[in-house]
């Protein structure tokens, strides 16, 4: 991969060192393909009715606020640079021909302004390639909505975050970590000087050293970490329509619950809000196959689980990256609601026991990175049989926030992949008294798209209503 090379730096004069972690690594070598590894979120904002509302809201003066606020975050300034051999893993440095308007857009929605023109964008924003030779992140201001509201789309690439490291930077531009004069700040002057190849390669030699002394621990953790993921013998994901191999278009539906009731209904049944999540889509997914003429009652579904603490404020967007570990399990599709959540509860719970620390793939890293780098990575993902679909949730923030004085009535969650054989998968995340779930699907190979999404909708409904 061909990236620009920081400035020559001062010898006697060296920045400090800011590397890509193992996780963020393993992210960028999963990036194999037409669909690039991309999470986002599409902030929808009240329409205002006065002068004054309406004036903030002006693409012009929106954009003018995103970039300034972005500025106090340090790794939306920065891009990524890959030292020589023997330098160690790759860095982030300060971009110093950063510039916001180059990162920040205005897009009109196409006619006639509505919910599927809306989504079919947000579709198109989050997949579209983030250019390495800048830093990782993209803003879109939508205009022309049917109702006159506006649209913020966020689009972040992997390697800089996963979800909640996504959340801490939605948390950074909202109005509420503003209110006052002790608003966050990076303290950083900027750009930082790039430490040098001399520097980077006695760094990278002392962690080639401290790697060896962890030896002994990482062995222990593949061990969890392989029991997390299904183990070496987990039982095959049985053939059927939703796996099939993608290709590089997707399409997305939206499916929501109040949350309260689901809480209360998961509660009911000794589960969690995640546990109803995927009751329901394990439902909805059962039907769907009964639809296309197929039967299966039992999915193999991954679910990302962080494996480190929240990010809980705007104050810690500094401290983005990824830190989660897949959970593969087979849960049931069959069942009336109740019972279906009651099982999956006592199956998530049982796995997750088993997950300790960080996933399979981060503690192989260097095999990991030289098998995607071999494009072997690529031919897995299309012939795998590890699982269906993918359910990740994202607990958002609990009260309502705002923009340029403009309420959010709605985030809608997205996050993008090469797919491989996976034509389906789940984003949800919580909001102001709402979960909000997005189906992520092939375009082509999912042409009931919608009927899946009422699916989804009637089984939220069936848990919440105690059927």
């Amino acid at each position: 991969m061909a990236i620009a090379k920081p400035p020559a730096a001062d010898e006697s004069v060296s920045g400090r060192i800011d590397r890509v972690s193992p996780a963020d690594l393993v992210m960028l070598a999963m990036d194999t393909g037409p669909v690039p590894q991309q999470l986002g979120a599409l902030m929808l904002l009240e329409p205002g009715t006065t002068l004054e509302r309406r004036t903030s809201l002006d693409p012009a003066a929106l954009q003018r606020l995103i970039a300034d606020r972005v500025r106090a975050i340090p790794r939306m300034r920065q891009r990524l640079v890959w030292p020589p051999a023997g330098c160690g893993r790759p860095l982030w440095i300060d971009d110093p021909t950063y510039d916001a308007a180059q990162q920040i857009r205005q897009l009109r929605c196409p006619a006639p302004g509505d919910d599927r023109a809306l989504l079919d964008l947000l579709a198109a924003v989050v997949t579209d390639p983030l250019p390495m030779t800048r830093p990782l992140w993209t803003a879109a201001l939508v205009t022309d909505l049917a109702d006159g509201a506006v649209g913020l789309v966020v689009v972040l690439h992997h390697a800089l975050a996963d979800g909640i490291g996504g959340l801490a930077v939605l948390a950074h531009l909202v109005d509420q970590s503003w209110a006052d004069a002790t608003h966050p700040s990076s303290g950083r002057s900027f750009p930082e000087p790039a430490p040098s190849w001399s520097v980077l390669a006695a760094d990278a030699q002392n962690e080639r050293r401290a790697a060896l002394s962890r030896l002994l621990s990482v062995l222990r953790g593949l061990r969890t970490s392989l029991s997390g993921a299904g183990g070496w013998h987990a039982p095959a994901a049985a053939p059927c329509s939703i796996i099939s191999r993608t290709g590089p278009r997707r399409r997305l539906a939206v499916a929501r619950a109040d949350l309260g009731q689901l809480r209360a209904a998961a509660q009911r049944h000794g589960g969690t809000v995640n546990d109803a999540l995927l009751g329901a889509v394990t439902g909805a997914l059962r039907t769907l196959l009964e639809h296309r003429g197929e039967r299966m009652n039992t999915f193999r579904v991954t679910i990302p689980v962080t494996v480190r603490r929240p990010l809980a404020g705007s104050a810690q967007a500094a401290e983005l990256g990824n830190e989660v570990a897949p959970l593969v399990v087979g849960l049931p599709g069959d069942g009336d609601p109740g019972t279906r959540l009651e099982r999956i509860a006592v199956i998530v719970r049982a796995a997750r026991a088993q997950l300790t620390g960080p996933s399979l793939v981060v503690l192989m890293g260097p095999v990991f990175q030289a098998f995607a780098g071999l494009r072997l990575y690529h031919l897995y993902l299309n012939h795998q049989r590890r699982f269906h679909t993918l359910v990740s949730n994202v607990r958002g923030p609990q009260g309502s926030v705002s923009l340029a004085g403009a309420p959010v009535r709605q985030l809608i969650p997205v996050s993008v992949a090469e797919a491989g054989n996976v034509t389906v998968n789940f984003v949800a995340l919580s909001y102001a008294g709402t979960l909000t779930i997005t189906i992520v699907a092939d375009r082509d190979l999912v042409p009931d798209l919608q009927d899946l999404a009422s699916f989804l909708q009637a089984e939220l409904d069936g848990e919440i209503a105690g059927r």
